[in-house]
């Protein structure tokens, strides 16, 4: 299999994650944003919503959106539950991922850190950080309950793998994630599970990078690297 991603998006690393936790060992056609190749025609052929991450299956088909990807993969593995509630209980924490959680802290993270066009004390930055703060609190708030993971009990799901890119991230957009020690925790044991990738592959330190690190990107029709 094959991904097309990018280095710093949090959804694509979301799908690295989960396909190494599984010894997976996904291919990787990674496409600049600097550079501007998500608005190339050459990647909307292949990625017909226009975003990253896109996998690639052996016979050649196509998954969108970092949920399904992870659901795809999931299926039938440890990281998506046997019991119906916890699948169910998995999907409403992923939807909350994507619907309350991701948006502000992506969003402060990108115009921050990332592009650093906006400044924190304007308005619609505070409102973010308002709903970052208060998308996290409620992840805190069900951690305090003694739970390890957030949809299961026993065992970390896909539900976890989807919540950690843009937590661990949300200091780059101005959050203070030593107001929430369960939080702390839960990353600290995320990390700590065989087969953890970093943001960088070996390089955790990079984890908070605000830069493409590498000249060498892929083109999606060749099999080659250029730089």
């Amino acid at each position: 299999m094959r991904i097309i991603d990018t280095q710093r998006s949090g959804n694509c690393w979301k799908v690295r994650l989960l396909a190494s936790f599984l010894g997976i060992d996904l291919q990787r056609a990674t496409l600049s944003i600097d550079r501007g190749d998500l608005r190339s025609a050459e990647f909307i052929n292949f990625a017909p919503m226009k975003r990253v991450p896109v996998l690639e299956l052996d016979d050649g088909s196509w998954l969108s959106e970092s949920g399904a990807i992870l659901f795809y993969l999931a299926h039938g593995t440890q990281w998506w539950p046997v019991d119906l509630r916890l699948q169910a209980q998995t999907l409403a924490w992923m939807a909350f991922e994507q619907e309350q959680h991701m948006p502000p802290l992506s969003r402060l993270r990108l115009h921050l850190a990332l592009r650093r066009d906006l400044s924190a004390d304007a308005a619609q930055a505070k409102a973010w950080q308002l709903e970052g703060n208060a998308a996290l609190a409620i992840l805190e708030s069900h951690l305090e309950a003694g739970r390890r993971w957030v949809s299961t009990e026993t065992a970390p799901s896909i539900a976890d793998v989807a919540l950690y890119p843009y937590t661990l991230m949300s200091p780059m957009g101005g959050i203070d994630l030593n107001a929430y020690p369960q939080i702390k925790k839960w990353i600290a044991r995320f990390e700590e599970i065989a087969g953890y990738q970093p943001l960088f592959p070996g390089r955790p330190d990079l984890n908070l990078s605000t830069l493409e690190i590498s000249s060498n990107y892929f083109r999606l029709n060749k099999e080659y690297c250029y730089g």
